[in-house]
Formats: structure tokens, C-alpha cells, sequence
């Protein structure tokens, strides 16, 4: 497996929405509640500070964003979220989406990095991220609402980058 993380291309688009929204109609992870237009992915992705796609063979297998976590004077801390075909968990692609995140965050004047909202029961999320380093936050008790109208709690974590 020779994964190759890079800037995304207006080529990868229709395979870049195709991945975040299958994420985003799971109901389990991200906070969104509906999908992107072709077209409103095209924005979405051209508007962060940096969106990088996974690719495998010539295959889109995975996505990340990169922007502010804030504005002003908290503006020096991202955030990023992460996006594996789902026929290609466990390979360690979401890793590797992570690991050259913090890279370009450093690179872009980042000072640490901020998720607001993993979900608690994200398990493989959350041990990526204790193995990497990052801090866990506290936990916000039914701080994510799944698809079947359940509340599950969310775990902020940071990572100094300097």
C-alpha cells in the first residue's frame, strides 16, 4: 500500500464529496446533517486553509480539512477533520491524514490543534490521538446527537504544535 497525502485537485472533487458525505449520512462522527452538492464542494473544500485527499494507486481513499479553529486572537489554533472511504478503514490512511495535517498546520503558523467534538464512542479516533500525542479536554456529556436521536458525549483534544 503506497498512500501519497497532497493538495487536492478540482479532479478529485466528485470523489472527495462522495467519501465526506457517506461520513456526514452515517450520522456517527461528524456534525453535519446533510450532504454537499458537487458544487457546494467545490466551495466548501477551496474555502479551508488547506484540504488534502489520500490516494492509493491513482484512488481518492480519503480526505482532511485544515482551517482556524477561531478568529482573532484565537486564531492561531486549528482544527481538522478527517475522512476514510469506508472500504478502507484500518489501514492506518486516517494516521497518515493526521500526521500531515499537524505538518501543514505548523507550516501555515499554527500553534496548536483543536478538536472540539470527537465523539466519544470514535475509538479508533481517539487512541490515533492519544498515540500521536494529544490531550484530552474533559468530556461534555451528550454533547453529539446520532441519527436515532440518542445523545453521546464529545471529548476535546488539543496538540501544541510549537
Amino acid at each position: 500500500m503506497d498512500i501519497v497525502i497532497r493538495k487536492h485537485s478540482e479532479n478529485d472533487l466528485g470523489e472527495m464529496t462522495k467519501i465526506w458525505n457517506h461520513i456526514v449520512m452515517e450520522g456517527q462522527y461528524f456534525p453535519q446533517e446533510n450532504g454537499l452538492s458537487l458544487e457546494e464542494g467545490a466551495a466548501f473544500f477551496a474555502e479551508q486553509s488547506f484540504t488534502g485527499v489520500a490516494e492509493e494507486d491513482g484512488a481518492i481513499v480519503g480526505l482532511y480539512i485544515l482551517h482556524p479553529n477561531n478568529i482573532g486572537r484565537c486564531g492561531h489554533i486549528a482544527n481538522a477533520s478527517y475522512a476514510v472511504k469506508a472500504d478502507q478503514r484500518e489501514k492506518r490512511i486516517g494516521e497518515k491524514l493526521v500526521v500531515h495535517s499537524l505538518e501543514m498546520a505548523k507550516a501555515a503558523g499554527f500553534r496548536i490543534m483543536q478538536f472540539n467534538a470527537v465523539v466519544a464512542n470514535n475509538k479508533g479516533a481517539i487512541s490515533l490521538y492519544k498515540k500521536l500525542g494529544f490531550k484530552e479536554l474533559g468530556t461534555i456529556p451528550g454533547g453529539f446527537k446520532m441519527d436515532d436521536g440518542t445523545f453521546v458525549d464529545i471529548i476535546p483534544f488539543y496538540l501544541e504544535l510549537v
